[in-house]
């Protein structure tokens, strides 16, 4: 049977069904708590906890859907303390509070409703009997104020009963992390402002609190152009037991862990070359953390593959835990005890908790095993090739795997390329339905990491600074083309997808290079112009540096932007879009399938009413993967399996 025809156990539906995440681990006493996301429930974040008996049970009943909005893309939207769970409702963005000991407790409202207020990262202060968390305040559109922009800030969330929401810290355009010391006396925080993303430059202040709630003696601490020229990317600051700030930073080329000093200096915990963090994308990212015995618990990456590590600042040494995964993230601690969420090849999301102490480890909680006969999960192939202005981009290679099947002698596999969303991102190595989908029927899949994206240092980061469009292409075409010339691609049934930003690099690539057969992009970018114009706050000012600054750059946007430019585009192209998408408007893809449509060319538009940016509904999930493996194979001419 062709490549592309085998059948998989791997349906649409199954594929759907393993989507599922878990997030954000936290301690309180000897209760562990994590979000979870369900496709199977509509796509909803459960908060559960785990006791020490090894049970485990949610908090909230479902359809109660914990998730915050803030920038669009939330973060954290939970924190647990003495006992009391405070959450993010999804549907009023509302704070409320439950109590967790008491099984009858109902969850309370704690923030007022119609403010227009959304709120993310919230964290008890004890002292002051309130939360701090990251404000957002929307306003209503009028005739005279239509584009308003909401209003970030660092909040303080009465816990008296009367609902008060104070503005802390305001004034710039962004804040994050929200970083109480261990005696409550001390406050950090980073901020960014227009047109910096947090990935370009951020500044990361400490204050003093003061008896009335204030913050006082607010100093800079990092975040200076004179130590970094090209803009000093702060994140994640955060407290040792004994009271130490620590922080991570790429002023050296890399994200690295920092601590301040007593003397007000800064030092290296342990230099690397290597990324100690990831793009803030979702606020409350973590890839460290403190233990009781002084270690530093830390995520890094190397060449796409992540590492799980212990960092001993007294002896300035590094010891790397050994174990199958290949992602880590949202690192917590308790004690000598750390928690994190991995993954691997083979698996979707696992809980883990470390021993600092010994180093050893073991799994708490697994979402998403497959459960297949390992025949289908080929392992991710790392590969390196020149780009064109000599140096090397970087991606994934997974061959066709079925233990049933094999290419015919001679026959070259179809090959999907994926390309990452952000710009500012990376490929993943976990499982993913999104690839063992594909190779289980026959198609290779290459996940490029092409330049800009992240876990490659700054420069590598940096080299898409207003090139996207131009290198991310570029790259993307090198790379098929350089796995077509070794036989590990049939160059004639070469296909590409990506979705958000990757969906924009599918439209110029099939615009721009005349390279693939076919298409997909799920709520893609046609129009770089309208982008700017109609996109949320928090990417309002992305594409100043991606392409250049609006309006001044506008030729440029209208040059790289691919719905003026659609006589050149000559292949069927599939789009899907979510029809509540606040981030890449519907617009985009309506005005691409219209301008395509004119053309006569075969163009499919699947639409989701009541989805945003990304799809959560499992039957949505389902029917991307049936009508996308439906296309390629009536525009390849291959016969359907039956499944």
């Amino acid at each position: 049977m062709p490549c592309g025809s085998w059948p998989s156990p791997i349906t649409p539906e199954l594929a759907a069904s393993t989507a599922g995440a878990i997030d954000w681990p936290l301690a309180d006493g000897d209760i562990l708590y994590w979000i979870e996301t369900r496709p199977t429930e509509g796509g909803r974040s459960a908060v559960v906890a785990l006791a020490p008996d090894g049970t485990h049970r949610d908090l909230l009943p479902a359809p109660i859907n914990v998730r915050s909005r803030v920038h669009e893309y939330g973060g954290r939207p939970y924190t647990v303390a003495e006992g009391v769970l405070y959450f993010v409702l999804q549907d009023d963005q509302r704070i409320y509070c439950l109590n967790t000991r008491d099984p009858r407790a109902l969850p309370v409202a704690i923030t007022p409703a119609e403010c227009g207020l959304r709120f993310a990262e919230p964290c008890l202060d004890r002292r002051h009997n309130r939360l701090l968390a990251i404000g957002e305040r929307h306003y209503p559109d009028t005739a005279n104020d239509l584009k308003r922009e909401p209003a970030n800030f660092i909040a303080a969330v009465a816990l008296d009963g009367s609902g008060a929401v104070d503005e802390l810290v305001s004034g710039d355009d962004f804040y994050a992390y929200p970083s109480l010391s261990p005696d409550g006396s001390q406050l950090a925080w980073i901020s960014w402002n227009h047109p910096d993303m947090p990935w370009d430059r951020t500044d990361l202040w400490l204050a003093d609190i003061g008896a009335d709630g204030a913050c006082r003696n607010v100093r800079h601490i990092a975040g200076d152009n004179a130590v970094c020229p090209t803009g000093e990317a702060v994140l994640q600051p955060g407290w040792t037991a004994a009271g130490e700030l620590h922080f991570v930073s790429d002023r050296s080329g890399w994200w690295n862990l920092y601590r301040l000093t007593a003397s007000g200096a800064t030092a290296a915990a342990f230099p690397l070359a290597a990324e100690f963090a990831t793009p803030l994308w979702s606020l409350g990212m973590s890839t460290w953390a403190a233990c009781a015995n002084g270690q530093l618990a830390t995520a890094y990456t190397r060449n796409g593959l992540w590492q799980l590590g212990l960092i001993d600042p007294a002896t300035r040494t590094l010891q790397e835990i050994d174990t199958p995964h290949t992602e880590f993230a949202a690192l917590a601690a308790a004690g000598n005890r750390v928690w994190c969420v991995a993954s691997s090849p083979t698996h979707g999301s696992e809980l883990l908790e470390l021993d600092a102490s010994s180093g050893a480890w073991r799994c708490l909680h697994r979402l998403g095993d497959p459960h297949l006969d390992p025949g289908f999960l080929p392992a991710p192939e790392s590969f390196h090739y020149p780009t064109d202005d000599g140096t090397e981009a970087h991606g994934f290679y997974y061959r066709p795997a079925h233990p049933g099947y094999a290419p015919s002698p001679g026959e070259l596999p179809l090959l999907i390329a994926l390309c990452h969303g952000g710009p500012t991102g990376a490929t993943s190595t976990a499982y993913s339905a999104k690839v063992r989908f594909w190779t289980s029927r026959g198609f290779a899949v290459a996940d490029f990491n092409y330049r800009g994206s992240t876990g490659y240092g700054r420069a590598y980061r940096d080299a898409l600074r207003e090139r996207w469009g131009l290198a991310d292409v570029a790259d993307v075409v090198a790379g098929v083309r350089h796995l077509a010339a070794r036989g590990r691609a049939d160059p004639a049934r070469l296909l590409i997808r990506g979705s958000s930003a990757g969906g924009y690099t599918v439209l110029a690539a099939l615009t721009f290079a005349d390279v693939f057969r076919a298409g997909a992009s799920l709520y893609g970018i046609g129009d770089l112009e309208a982008l700017a114009r109609d996109t949320h706050k928090f990417e309002s000012r992305y594409l100043d540096g991606l392409v250049g600054p609006w309006p001044a750059a506008r030729e440029r946007y209208r040059a790289r932007s691919p719905i003026h430019h659609v006589e050149q585009l000559d292949c069927p192209v599939i789009f899907f879009q979510g029809l509540d998408d606040k981030v890449v408007p519907p617009n985009q893809t309506l005005a691409m399938v219209a301008a395509l449509h004119a053309r006569d060319l075969p163009v499919v538009y699947v639409p989701f009413p009541g989805e945003g940016h990304g799809f959560r509904k499992p039957e949505h999930v389902a029917r991307v993967f049936r009508e996308e493996l439906a296309f390629y194979q009536r525009v390849l001419g291959l016969a359907r399996a039956d499944h």
